[in-house]
């Protein structure tokens, strides 16, 4: 799908997700629903970004979401940093530890970098929860259990008040995806696509995996970290407990639903699969046993998401091409 063809999906997705507190405003439960929506397609979009179309299978992004939302929440408690300002450095400090895990990710490949990030995301939770953690105030094992909420130009955006939040939040998200589908049709997604086909042949042709493995590993990086910063200061409180494997379900299963490598597939997918992860909420233990099925009913019937299935259709009615990642 051509960049134009795309950005009338975004369009039309976007402003479908902008009137629908005319229909949900009412009623907080729905509206949080939402705004968690919104977080998460950002940081699945960026998951997408640098496992479906760089073709490195990082398993590190709750991670540096993770780290994201300490980092503001510590940065604006200790220091006295605003929290529009401390989202930002959060996002940089996310960025800066990207670079650092993917150094050592540029001589690997495949399966061992899977293993070097999912390492990153098993040892976080001990790291916050040590002394590291509680000597620059993660509050152990505890957590942090105040955050102070966002505030920008002297307007205080609080959970209680759902709406501002969610047209905040919707902004970023907008940003975020601008960002990523002008990453995806720069010359960056062409030497991402050529690095994933045959990496040697792109090298030859004078495309360096180093640095555009390098971008990609800081760019989505900062934006989860971002994201996460938006997080911290919307929910109030952290825990470890994000670090599970139940978050963890989640964004692959948005990733499958969307499609892996078919943006804007991962916006689509976190919409459905947030939204259907908060109404099974009741069910308790049995959520993520639905979550898992779900996971294999799909990749059975639908093995490239919505939009793969979207790519099936168009070229039938003849309206324009297959989406490539």
């Amino acid at each position: 799908m051509d960049h134009k063809r795309i950005a009338i999906v975004l369009a039309v997705i976007w402003g479908v997700v902008a009137i629908l507190p005319v229909f949900f405003g009412s009623t907080n439960l729905y509206m949080h629903i939402l705004i968690m929506c919104l977080i998460w397609s950002v940081v699945a979009s960026c998951w997408d970004l640098i496992m479906g179309f760089a073709g490195i299978f990082s398993f590190g992004q709750v991670a540096f979401f993770v780290i994201g939302a300490y980092s503001s929440a510590i940065i604006s408690a200790k220091f006295g940093v605003p929290p529009i300002f401390a989202v930002f450095a959060a996002g940089v400090v996310a960025g800066g530890l990207g670079v650092l895990v993917g150094l050592p990710c540029l001589k690997l490949k495949g399966a061992y970098i899977a293993l070097v990030t999912f390492a990153v995301h098993m040892i976080l939770e001990p790291v916050l929860k040590g002394d590291i953690g509680r000597a620059i105030g993660t509050g152990g094992s505890r957590g942090i259990l105040t955050i102070e909420p966002m505030n920008i130009f002297g307007y205080t955006f609080l959970s209680s008040e759902p709406i501002p939040y969610f047209y905040l939040m919707l902004l970023v998200a907008i940003i975020c995806s601008a960002i990523i589908l002008i990453v995806i049709k720069s010359h960056w997604g062409t030497a991402f696509l050529a690095l994933k086909d045959s990496e040697d042949f792109a090298t030859c042709l004078g495309v360096s995996a180093f640095k555009y493995k390098l971008r990609v590993f800081a760019l989505t990086s900062f934006l989860t970290g971002l994201v996460g910063g938006f997080y911290a200061h919307y929910v109030g409180m952290l825990s470890t407990r994000m670090l599970g494997i139940d978050l963890f379900v989640t964004l692959m299963v948005i990733l499958v639903i969307g499609g892996v490598g078919k943006f804007p597939g991962a916006i689509i997918g976190a919409f459905i699969t947030i939204a259907l992860n908060e109404l099974l909420s009741p069910l308790g233990p049995y959520r993520p046993i639905i979550l898992g099925a779900l996971v294999v009913v799909l990749v059975l019937l639908l093995p490239d998401g919505i939009i793969g299935l979207i790519q099936k259709i168009l070229p039938k009615k003849n309206n324009g091409l297959p989406i490539e990642s």
